[in-house]
């Protein structure tokens, strides 16, 4: 069967759970409920396009950049009754001692998605140039079959990631890790 084929079996719409690491915001305001209270400006633009999209969000965390925080906050998600297709991490991707985004998440992957780094870092060096070597963006698939992306912190890096590559296959990697 052809993609083409392939996206025309796949669900009309998903849900999502959108989580921002950022330690100085959550610091700020730790009880935040959505991104407009804790001034998330990647929060808001993930939300925005995902709902642009035809899909809704179903959750949202703002946490520090806490190994444990991180892992509890995705189990618990993934286990919730409204439990979404796929989990969007917007911070804590990049190479700094307190960026740990990556090494809460990669342990609750059963299967990593590999090429969407690659092709996340291949199409940011058209506009960072090669200090798109600083990004660890990652994604995987959980034992519950959830789709985790890592993203950049930045908007733009957000936008990136979500208009030119997790979007236009969101349903497509859905239907296949759900064995679909």
């Amino acid at each position: 069967m052809s993609t083409r084929e392939h996206k025309k079996e796949t669900p009309k719409e998903l849900k999502f759970a959108i989580i921002t690491i950022s330690t100085s915001r959550y610091n700020k305001t730790p009880d935040a409920t959505d991104p407009d209270l804790a001034d998330d400006g990647s929060g808001r633009l993930m939300t925005q396009l995902v709902k642009r999209a035809g899909h809704r969000v179903t959750a949202y965390a703002l946490l520090p950049d806490e190994i444990e925080k991180i892992r509890a906050t995705l189990e618990r998600i993934d286990e919730d009754e409204t439990k979404p297709d796929l989990i969007l991490i917007s911070g804590g991707t990049g190479i700094a001692p307190n960026d740990k985004t990556i090494e809460a998440t990669k342990p609750l992957f059963k299967r990593e998605i590999p090429g969407f780094g690659e092709l996340f870092r291949e199409l940011s060096r058209e506009e960072v140039g090669t200090a798109t070597i600083l990004s660890r963006a990652t994604a995987g698939i959980t034992e519950k079959n959830t789709i985790i992306f890592c993203l950049p912190g930045s908007p733009e890096g957000v936008k990136l990631a979500l208009t030119k590559i997790i979007l236009p296959e969101a349903k497509h990697l859905t239907k296949h890790a759900r064995g679909e």
